[in-house]
């Protein structure tokens, strides 16, 4: 038996290896992995670590506004990888100095000017780590220090702070490129996949229960990009609903005559799922029947995989109908 793959050869279930035999000869799977799978079928809060972009970092003045920004202006604590925990307006051109950012700057300026470099280097990068509503923000923050101590303790500079102004706790970290030997933290696919499952064990350590699946193995397709016409309809701020839903039905009917995009989907759905019935093969040889049964009824309940396209069209669709039950009727 093997580990399903994409086309890329990254394996689709990460949270498997049932490829390995056991003492006797046979698959099994560890305890680590049992309580992955658990955690999966059973639905477990999935945690968010997004890394954010925009110019704001890769100049002193722009890392010094962000730092306005998320400690609201001096309101915030901002708390530091050496233990300080600073509030007031200054705090951001305080920590500028303190991890020489301007000096990077200076350095990247000579950089570009003789590599001829078109995009200047990230001083800083931006990132977010969030739960979902109802998870304690004490404890969220906890975990993401624990998190950033581990990853970045004594290599990277790095400040914190906690946000619980929106339904969802998260918490903004701001960490420096460059770390203190002079070595360039790069972001990957990779990166983020570990440090998701770094913040969900830090969380389970503090008595979260959380988890760290790719959207893929829970049947989910990638998350839409909320585009401009959305985002007015959500905000009731679009008097021509119908019309819109119908540019967009448009260009699904245009866009059927290459459904490479759906194909892929499906394709990967088709991994997944056959991914899946073989742990369930293997939990069912090791006699965890019950588990075994949840993997079936949580592959049974997986939505249909949908482009991103399709699923805008259909959350306007949605958002078009509950405004119409909405409008009053004109006599």
């Amino acid at each position: 038996m093997r580990t399903i793959r994409l086309e890329t050869g990254r394996p689709i279930l990460d949270i498997i290896s049932y490829g390995r035999a056991g003492p006797e000869n046979r698959l099994s799977l560890t305890p680590a992995q049992i309580a992955q799978i658990h955690r999966t079928v059973s639905r477990a809060p999935e945690v968010v670590v997004k890394v954010t972009g925009g110019g704001g970092s890769t100049t002193g003045r722009g890392v010094n506004a962000h730092f306005s920004y998320i400690g609201r202006r001096g309101e915030l604590e901002i708390e530091t990888d050496d233990g300080q925990r600073l509030t007031g307006r200054g705090v951001g051109r305080q920590l500028v100095d303190d991890w020489d950012l301007d000096l990077d700057e200076d350095r990247k300026r000579l950089d570009l000017f003789a590599t001829n470099r078109r995009k200047p280097p990230k001083l800083v990068h931006r990132l977010i780590f969030s739960m979902p509503a109802g998870t304690p923000p004490q404890k969220v923050l906890a975990a993401v220090r624990d998190f950033a101590r581990e990853e970045f303790g004594l290599k990277h500079r790095y400040a914190m702070v906690l946000h619980t102004d929106e339904p969802h706790p998260h918490v903004h970290v701001v960490v420096k490129a460059l770390s203190e030997d002079g070595v360039r933290l790069n972001i990957r696919k990779a990166t983020l996949r570990h440090w998701r499952q770094e913040f969900a064990r830090q969380l389970r350590a503090h008595g979260v229960e959380a988890n760290a699946s790719e959207r893929a193995v829970r049947g989910q397709s990638r998350a839409p990009k909320l585009d401009p016409i959305f985002r007015a309809a959500q905000r009731g701020e679009s008097s021509h609903m119908v019309a819109r839903v119908s540019d967009v039905a448009l260009e699904l009917k245009a866009a059927s005559l290459n459904r490479s995009g759906a194909a892929r989907l499906h394709k990967t759905r088709m991994e997944v799922v056959r991914g899946w019935k073989a742990v369930r093969d293997v939990l069912l040889v090791e006699g965890r029947h019950q588990l075994a049964n949840d993997v079936a009824r949580f592959v049974s309940q997986m939505p249909a995989p949908r482009t991103e396209k399709e699923r805008l069209a259909h959350e306007l669709v949605e958002l078009a109908r509950a405004r119409n039950k909405d409008m009053p009727l004109v006599r």
